[in-house]
C-alpha cells in the first residue's frame, strides 16, 4: 500500500525536519506538538498542526490518528512519552509505525512493542561523518545492514574516460554501481558501456569490505 498521510508526533529538530521534508514531496503530515509556539510556527507549513498530548489516547482517537498510513514518533528526550505514544499508535491500529531512539536501550524497548523501524538520527549521522571524514571522496552513506552499504563516491581522475565495463567493479571487488550522477542526469542501472568521467558521483553497493577495497585500491589512489 502507498503511504500518503503522515502523523509526526514531535515537532523538534528532528520531527520538524522530517514532516517538511515529507511535504516537499507532496504528502499530507499531520504535526503533534505540546508546544503551543512549535505547533503555532508549524501550522502554515504543513497539512494539519495541533496542540495535543500524544499519550492521551482518546486525544489521538478524536484526529483520526487511525486512518494515518504511517505514524512517526520523533519525540526528543522523554523516553516514557515516547513509548507511550508509541504504544497507543499500535492500539489504535495506524497500519506503520516508525519511532525515533534516542539509546540503544530506546530502540530494543521500541522494537519489542512491535515498531516497524526504529531511527537512530545521531547515531547514523555519526557513522556517516566518520565515514566521510576517513574516505574523501565519499559523500553519502548508508548502512543496509550490519554487512551491506550504498555509498555516494566521487569519481576520481584515474577512472575519467573508463566504462563500467572496464571497470569492472563487480568482477573485481565484488561490489556494483547502480547508479551515476551526472551533470545532465542521473543514469539508473547503467550499462557497461556507460562511461564515467571525473566529478561524477557513482552510487555504489555491497558489502563493508568489498566497498572499503574498491575505495582503497581505486577511488582513494
Amino acid at each position: 500500500m502507498k503511504i500518503q498521510q503522515f502523523a509526526v508526533i514531535g515537532l523538534g529538530r528532528f520531527g520538524s525536519s522530517l514532516a517538511l521534508e515529507l511535504m516537499e514531496l507532496g504528502y499530507e503530515v499531520l504535526g503533534i506538538d505540546r508546544d503551543e509556539d512549535v505547533v503555532h510556527e508549524m501550522s502554515e507549513l504543513l497539512t494539519h498542526a495541533v496542540i495535543a498530548d500524544a499519550t492521551d489516547e482518546e486525544t489521538l482517537r478524536s484526529l483520526g490518528i487511525r486512518n494515518f498510513d504511517c505514524g512517526i514518533v520523533a519525540i526528543g528526550d522523554d523516553i516514557q512519552m515516547s513509548i507511550l505514544a508509541t504504544i497507543l499508535l499500535k492500539e489504535l491500529g495506524v497500519n506503520q509505525v516508525v519511532a525515533k531512539a534516542i539509546s540503544t536501550l530506546h530502540g530494543r524497548a521500541l522494537t519489542k512493542l512491535g515498531v516497524d523501524r526504529v531511527i537512530y538520527p545521531e547515531r547514523d549521522m555519526g557513522v556517516r561523518v566518520a565515514h566521510q571524514l576517513v574516505t574523501p571522496n565519499l559523500l553519502d552513506y548508508i548502512e543496509l545492514s550490519k554487512d551491506y552499504s550504498i555509498v555516494e563516491l566521487t569519481v576520481p581522475g584515474c577512472l575519467n574516460g573508463k566504462t563500467l565495463s572496464e571497470v569492472n567493479s563487480r568482477a573485481r571487488y565484488g561490489c556494483s554501481i547502480v547508479a551515476v550522477h551526472k551533470p545532465e542526469g542521473i543514469i539508473i542501472a547503467p550499462t557497461a558501456m556507460d562511461q564515467l568521467r571525473q566529478g561524477d558521483i557513482m552510487v555504489v553497493i555491497g558489502s563493508n569490505e568489498n566497498i572499503t577495497q574498491f575505495e582503497q585500491q581505486v577511488v582513494n589512489v
